[in-house]
């Protein structure tokens, strides 16, 4: 299994760099987050060696417990936390995290602000857009966009991106579009967008960082 990680890596690089390519665009667009929420440090380690950098955790207490020994070895690891987040766990996130990706209402807005004044470290902020309004996701809906952006430049938060995750049982491009659409009227270069199973279909709509975990490390248990 670690062995394969490092083997589904290279595969995957070639993939994005075909989609990029597709769309007129440069592989180094597209950032790729190995999420590694719920995997093992030794199933990690793997593509730490083949010099993947960035990855994704979900949650603030699981990422306490597996990066810092991890990053003692490779202190240019950047740490993306791609979950929802609790207001409480703020101050831990920007403490650890180089990206939140999931910045999706005002409270969080509130708590991140004071935390980055708090601790000086500034990670990159995405907010999260619940493209179908769906009560059950995260992420703020379209209509409240406009507010809550103005709310985090308001705060300070360095905001560089939105960020969504489409319906599982829908086709994603179209939701990839409105995502790009959104970010384009708000002048926000960054796309947080696709996973495992549509990154392909989001970079060539102009995702610049993409989720993948499944296709790098196999299905969870």
């Amino acid at each position: 299994m670690n062995e394969e990680a490092a083997e589904n890596l290279s595969e995957i690089k070639v993939r994005i760099a075909r989609a990029a390519a597709m769309a007129g665009r440069k592989p180094t667009d597209v950032t790729l987050i190995a999420v590694s929420k719920t995997h093992t440090v030794g199933e990690i380690a793997p593509l730490i060696a083949a010099g993947h950098r960035n990855f994704g955790e979900n949650r603030v207490q699981e990422a306490q417990a597996k990066w810092p020994a991890l990053m003692i070895d490779s202190p240019d690891i950047r740490l993306h936390l791609i979950g929802q987040l609790q207001s409480n766990k703020a101050e831990d996130a920007v403490a650890m995290a180089h990206a939140i990706h999931a910045v999706d209402r005002l409270s969080l807005v509130t708590a991140l602000a004071r935390a980055m004044d708090k601790t000086g470290r500034r990670p990159d902020c995405f907010i999260q857009v619940n493209l179908e309004d769906a009560p059950q996701k995260g992420g703020c809906a379209v209509a409240e966009l406009p507010t809550l952006l103005t709310e985090a430049r308001t705060a300070n938060l360095p905001v560089v991106g939105l960020m969504c995750v489409p319906p599982a049982d829908l086709e994603p491009a179209p939701w990839f579009a409105l995502l790009a659409k959104l970010a384009r009227d708000h002048g926000l270069p960054a796309l947080s967008m696709g996973m495992s199973g549509d990154f392909e279909s989001a970079i060539k709509i102009g995702a610049t960082h993409v989720r993948v975990g499944t296709a790098l490390f196999g299905e969870r248990a």
